[in-house]
């Protein structure tokens, strides 16, 4: 009667296990048929919703790929183009007339590898100070305790929302009359406390330094902590700092180690991949900004980011004049892009490593 019953409503029957020898077990199971393994394995609500899911993820990301990709691919798509395919309306992303005709003209401008080798050497210099500034930043918040340093912290937090346009007049003006420090001005102000306006009279009276149009803004604004971006590096490296045991320094401390020379020889060996992940993210920002060369540079200087400005220019005079300059812009960006690219594929293993470390991943 059971048997029938479960021949009845198709239930598998128990495993037979049958004893072959001492040390051997065979057990044997009855197998079901192909249609009952295909609805058990496919026709479920389960298996349903998981498929859907995994379709409608693959769409939207084919859509965002589109989205950042198309850009980019119209760009390098234009950058090989012939006057020929700007004429014709019916090339659109592929070129008909292949040809390095853009790249040779933009390179072969006197200016290119000049401003290619000024943007190295102010990217660099920025960068590094920038990433040491930072490191010495972040470790005083990560294990040092003392008044006022979560407010300390929180103002370098704010830092990251805050536009950077809204401080742009104030930091024209700083740089286009600084003063170290501001001693000028006290002593002018103290000297003109008797006379007309008073003391405030003679404070603003007092004339400073001229850093226009020239890289010391930048300097100045990487030593002290201020330069762009500068709160999100502080923060990635308090991060890392704060997963750092605490053994390790105590241990050093115990051996008369002071706090200086534990930091330079214990705590930086051990954050060279964050510091390099940092260097690399200062590198590629300060590589291709545009805020600051446009706010401290009142003239065109011989830097990368303006040289795609100036490409527009550089396109020799034809029928299809617009689009060509357009082109020109493009090739332009492509060629600064490219060493950023290099660098990746380099330092790969040690920005993923240094992003790990930092905390901003979950």
């Amino acid at each position: 009667m059971n048997n029938q019953q479960t021949a009845q409503t198709g239930a598998p029957k128990p495993p037979k296990v049958m004893k072959e020898s001492k040390n051997k077990i065979r057990v044997e199971f009855e197998r079901t048929s192909r249609w009952t393994r295909f609805r058990v394995k496919y026709l479920n609500a389960g298996f349903v919703a998981t498929t859907l899911f995994k379709i409608f993820r693959f769409v939207l990301l084919l859509g965002v790929a589109y989205v950042i990709i198309f850009p980019f691919y119209s760009k390098i798509a234009g950058s090989f183009m012939a006057e020929e395919d700007f004429a014709d309306a019916t090339v659109k992303l592929v070129p008909k007339h292949w040809t390095l005709d853009q790249y040779k003209y933009i390179m072969g401008q006197s200016v290119f590898f000049k401003a290619l080798g000024n943007t190295f050497l102010l990217s660099t210099l920025c960068a590094t100070l920038q990433t040491l500034t930072c490191c010495i930043i972040a470790y005083g918040f990560a294990k040092f305790k003392f008044k006022g340093s979560k407010v300390l912290f929180y103002l370098v937090i704010f830092t990251m929302v805050v536009p950077h346009m809204v401080l742009r007049a104030s930091m024209y003006q700083e740089f286009f009359n600084f003063h170290p420090l501001y001693i000028k001005p006290f002593i002018e102000g103290i000297k003109n406390i008797g006379g007309e306006g008073g003391f405030w009279a003679g404070f603003n009276a007092a004339k400073g330094i001229k850093l226009l149009n020239s890289q010391w803004p930048l300097v100045i604004l990487s030593i002290t902590g201020l330069a762009y971006k500068n709160g999100l590096y502080i923060f990635m490296l308090r991060q890392f700092f704060k997963g750092v045991p605490d053994e390790l320094e105590e241990s050093a401390y115990i051996d008369g180690s002071g706090v200086f020379r534990t930091f330079v020889t214990i705590i930086i060996p051990l954050s060279v991949p964050m510091m390099l992940t940092v260097f690399i993210f200062a590198f590629s920002w300060q590589w291709t900004d545009n805020f600051y060369t446009n706010l401290f540079y009142t003239n065109e200087p011989d830097l990368m980011p303006t040289i795609v400005k100036a490409a527009a220019g550089w396109a020799p005079d034809s029928r299809t004049k617009v689009m060509a300059s357009s082109a020109a812009r493009n090739t332009a960006a492509l060629l600064i892009i490219i060493p950023l690219i290099v660098i990746y594929l380099f330092f790969q293993k040690s920005l993923v490593q240094g992003i790990e470390r930092s905390g901003i991943t979950g």
